[in-house]
């Protein structure tokens, strides 16, 4: 029976897990062979794994399946090993692909528990608040409002933090690049070249800086000066600076951010030109990646933002049932509910 190399199991070991505080996700061999299955039905390779998914269980893809669906057990004469190696030498990418999906899919199991255990907020803690809508509406109401909304707003911050942490890798991965955190980092600062600073991709002699947008923010001056910064770090380090940003939003910073990355030798590709330029890099396999895991749902979602739907929120103690027009959907809830509070990991690559 073959068995991985040192290289490869590092690889499936970090593919599988998430964490090590707080809430951890650990994907067993039976999750992990449901996502080769997936894997082989991207690329057109279904009939490798016909024995743990059949073609019309995938038939909506990765993002139409269930994820109770990856919990299933799988045939027991499967062995993970064997048909991972085997995946591997018959498809180009399968690695890059292959980790790329798990680290999405622990994501989202990870904030499927974030929503279960999350805690609705103590009305001490937001009490204060009141006062700029007191007597506009009665007390009994005015006391729900304001919890619902604070805890609508921690679970939003815990989804912008999990999405922080999913976009990276998987834009690096396709590029072909590596991350690194500052005190790795190739990329010295001008100011002092004792210290190195944080990059979220370099490949080659070209260092890219990812951004989902770039607006007109209250974070100040100080902080834009350090992403002006950037390029000119770039350029005395020897590298050629790269800014991707995702959405295409105008604003004046991100001319101002785009000509200083011109100004080094640099380039900033926006929007439509960012994803050309990520699918060109990241070649038949990987482009097909990105286009559907990222480019195509978020485009799908930002398409259905005109009108907002009515929303209805019931908290059933064992669950919250949510209404969104004529969508419904149930939160399970678990006892006790936890205030949840992580470590950074924006530092792990240090």
């Amino acid at each position: 029976m073959p068995t991985f190399d040192r290289e490869t199991k590092q690889l499936v070991n970090a593919a599988r897990t998430l964490g090590n505080k707080g809430i951890t996700v650990y994907l067993e061999d039976g999750e992990l062979l449901r996502l080769c299955a997936v894997v082989a039905n991207d690329l057109g390779k279904g009939e490798l794994l016909a024995k743990v998914a059949k073609t019309e269980e995938l038939s909506k893809g990765y993002y139409g399946t269930p994820l109770d669906w990856f919990l299933q057990s799988v045939d027991g004469s499967l062995d993970f090993q064997t048909v991972y190696l085997s995946l591997r030498d018959q498809i180009a990418d399968f690695q890059t692909y292959f980790k790329c999906l798990c680290g999405l899919h622990k994501r989202r199991v990870k904030f499927g528990k974030i929503l279960e255990v999350q805690a609705i907020p103590k009305i001490e803690t937001i009490v204060p608040r009141c006062l700029l809508e007191y007597g506009m509406r009665p007390a009994e109401s005015l006391a729900s409002w304001m919890v619902w909304r604070k805890w609508l707003y921690d679970i939003d911050n815990r989804s912008a933090q999990e999405t922080g942490y999913l976009f990276e890798p998987i834009l690096t991965a396709s590029i072909g690049g590596v991350s690194y955190g500052h005190k790795a980092s190739p990329i010295k600062r001008h100011t002092d070249r004792s210290k190195g600073r944080q990059v979220d991709c370099v490949d080659g002699k070209t260092a890219y800086e990812f951004k989902m947008r770039v607006t007109i923010a209250a974070s100040g001056q100080g902080r834009f000066q350090e992403e002006l910064d950037f390029a000119k770090d770039c350029k005395e380090s020897d590298y050629t600076p790269v800014l991707l940003v995702l959405d295409p939003t105008p604003s004046s910073r991100l001319e101002d951010l785009s000509a200083e990355y011109g100004k080094y030798g640099g380039r900033a590709y926006i929007g439509p030109d960012a994803w050309t330029h990520i699918e060109e890099k990241a070649g038949e396999v990987m482009g097909k990646f990105v286009e559907r895991y990222v480019r195509v749902p978020l485009e799908q979602v930002d398409q259905n933002a005109g009108t907002l739907l009515p929303l209805s929120i019931i908290d059933n103690g064992s669950n919250i049932s949510v209404q969104l027009g004529s969508q419904q959907f149930t939160i399970p809830r678990v006892r006790p509910e936890l205030q949840i509070e992580e470590p950074d990991e924006a530092s792990e690559g240090d």
